[in-house]
């Protein structure tokens, strides 16, 4: 029976328990379907174990954080009921006995544990649902495209910027999959074409984990640091249609300049519309989300916006997601070797027909004896 001991973290929100996990913590969340980028995040954080009061995975569709996880060899259990959040605090010392949780001698938990074989059945169930999900997807998508498409089309109140977009790259970036990966690929573009930089949300502090400093920060400001916020870049807040913002609040606690920018769908929408409606020549996004897996980790039932803003900036959209797994200039040790090797063939051949040089390797040869006593 396994029996793992810790300090245990708390929160509903995945991404906010992130910023307080340390090494060796047991962390607990309350996060149907975990995506991988949240599963990523706890990785990064060297827990012990993740006691979810959701399913990990509710078998409507595959989702592979609950893999991430077993991957990195953390324990898993599910335990479906909330009152864990009451009961216990940060920093409280619980043990893990099998399925059972303690904190001293009582126990305040007891669940499932998920394990790779229990994953992988689920994973397959939701491999098959997978169609019902999509069929209830696009009937969404297509009810709020109707309602949608002429706030997007006509409508739009585009804010001003003091950052000057016209006829220049931006490259947009998201906390989406592989987003560090794709960012660290095409770095090289980055720094050659310096291209205006916005960060949606989380991706603001994305750029600054790369030495680079976002020019805007764009969303509704529930991800983003406030180093981030404070780094001089001009910030738009992301609003609903009626103007209610609910990252102002945030913005101007700290005493910051901001503009808003009152549209339906998401953040990542809005900076492209942003960059395609202040004249961008290319637009290069980055984590950005784009299928209906991506969606529904997102808690989203529907594309509308996406489907729209994509159809309006698609001429100078490049979408520059999993360009990692595409390219790769990493140079493999074989490449060197056979560089190295190559360029010793003139030198063994110049060796081979000089007398002179002929000469200088024997006495070489005779020092190295003398001086190692051969």
């Amino acid at each position: 029976m396994n029996c793992i001991a810790g300090k245990v973290k708390l929160d509903k929100r995945t991404k906010k328990l992130v910023e307080r996990l340390e090494s060796g913590d047991i962390a607990v969340i309350d996060h149907q379907d975990l995506d991988e980028l949240a599963a990523e995040s706890l990785v990064s954080k060297k827990v012990k174990a993740v006691i979810n009061t959701k399913k990990f995975i509710s078998g409507k569709y595959p989702t592979l954080g609950p893999g991430v996880l077993l991957e990195a060899g953390i324990f898993l259990l599910e335990i479906e009921d909330n009152r864990i959040f009451s009961t216990l605090k940060d920093g409280d010392r619980i043990k893990i006995k099998g399925t059972k949780v303690f904190y001293g001698n009582k126990k305040v938990g007891e669940g499932t544990i998920i394990d790779n074989r229990i994953f992988q059945s689920k994973l397959e169930l939701a491999k098959n649902n997978i169609t019902a999900e999509l069929d209830k997807f696009i009937e969404n998508t297509m009810e709020y495209i109707q309602k949608e498409k002429n706030i997007f089309l006509w409508n739009l109140d585009i804010p001003k910027t003091k950052t000057v977009i016209r006829n220049k790259h931006v490259l947009i970036v998201v906390r989406g999959k592989n987003y560090k990966k794709d960012l660290y690929t095409i770095r090289s573009y980055i720094h050659e074409v310096k291209p205006v930089l916005i960060g949606v949300d989380g991706g603001g502090d994305a750029l600054l984990e790369f030495g680079l400093k976002p020019d805007i920060i764009i969303g509704d400001m529930d991800s983003v640091s406030d180093r981030c916020l404070q780094s001089g870049a001009e910030i738009i807040v992301h609003a609903y249609s009626n103007g209610e913002a609910p990252g102002l609040q945030r913005v101007k606690n700290l005493g910051l300049e901001y503009r808003i920018f009152p549209v339906p769908g998401t953040s990542e929408d809005i900076a492209m519309l942003l960059a395609f409606e202040r004249g961008a020549d290319l637009i290069v996004a980055v984590g950005s989300h784009s299928n209906l897996v991506d969606f529904l980790e997102k808690g989203r039932q529907g594309m509308a916006s996406t489907f729209l803003v994509r159809l309006k900036v698609g001429s100078i959209l490049v979408d520059a997601k999993g360009v990692s797994k595409l390219y790769c200039n990493n140079f493999k040790s074989r490449y060197i070797i056979a560089i190295f090797l190559s360029s010793l063939l003139p030198i063994i051949i110049i060796g081979i027909s000089s007398l002179q040089v002929r000469y200088f390797f024997k006495l070489l040869s005779l020092k190295f004896k003398l001086m190692m006593g051969l």
